[in-house]
């Protein structure tokens, strides 16, 4: 993905993001919901069920940050979800909130891997904490799994054949060797993390703007395909979906349908 190249400098550097930065604080928020779309529907990422992340932890970070400056004093920092050149996972590793498993996400021995990663860079020295050990082990079921073959070897994935980037980075066509692949994901895909043994100690989270308030788990394989612009905009609005845009949800439905 190119946009991973740009501002290089900027993930390896913090202090090119705050100035003085000395700490990145990381942390951790649970997305695994109770709710399930019904069976046969067209798939969306568990984490786009509710009110897109992007802005609910935004607030909740700004919230910790001005807490810091309450209780600390006059500290510089900013607040980051996913949205700046940082290197979320690698931070998070980093500080022992879990390991990089063999299918690049962020693993906790205890709580799994369905989690935001969030950080505050901030002008504070703290005390640090340190890595933990890849638990990992023998185990290969992400990388069986993977319905398009895109974790070439263990912690490798090759984004190209990546079924999240092809249904929401990519913006060209879909390219005809995923025909029969996709295994009906019209937005994301969880499936190394659905078989992740880890994942059996996911609890559910306790965030009632991540459930779905506007019935999209309820839509039909015919209400997905017969969907307007007007009906997109009206489920999605505040939605990680949005991103996709109605013209690369359509994209991803009509490929579905090859």
């Amino acid at each position: 993905m190119k946009y991973m190249e740009n501002y290089f400098d900027k993930r390896l550097n913090p202090s090119l993001l705050v100035n003085g930065a000395k700490s990145v604080i990381s942390l951790m928020y649970n997305y695994y919901p109770t709710q399930t779309q019904i069976a046969d529907a067209p798939k969306i990422s568990k984490y786009a069920f509710g009110n897109d992340y992007h802005e609910v932890i935004k607030e909740k970070l700004n919230e910790f940050l001005f807490s810091l400056k309450e209780n600390i004093g006059d500290i510089n920092g900013r607040a980051f979800v996913d949205s700046a050149p940082v290197l979320e996972k690698a931070w998070a590793a980093k500080s022992g909130l879990g390991w990089v498993g063999k299918n690049s996400n962020l693993i906790s021995k205890q709580q799994g891997s369905f989690y935001f990663l969030a950080e505050l860079i901030i002008d504070l020295e703290l005390e640090y904490d340190g890595p933990i050990k890849d638990y990992c082990g023998t185990c290969t079921k992400c990388i069986d799994a993977c319905p398009t073959q895109a974790i070439v070897e263990p912690y490798v994935v090759d984004g190209s054949k990546c079924i999240s980037y092809l249904t929401i980075e990519l913006k060209e066509n879909i390219p005809n060797e995923f025909k029969n692949k996709m295994d009906n994901w019209v937005f994301g895909c969880d499936v190394c993390q659905d078989v992740c043994p880890w994942n059996s100690f996911s609890e559910p989270h306790q965030q009632p703007l991540f459930n779905d308030n506007r019935g999209l788990l309820n839509f039909s394989e015919k209400e997905w395909m017969e969907m307007t612009e007007e009906t997109f905009k009206k489920v999605f609005g505040k939605s990680a979906v949005k991103r996709t845009k109605f013209k690369g949800l359509k994209r991803n439905l009509e490929f579905l349908r090859k």
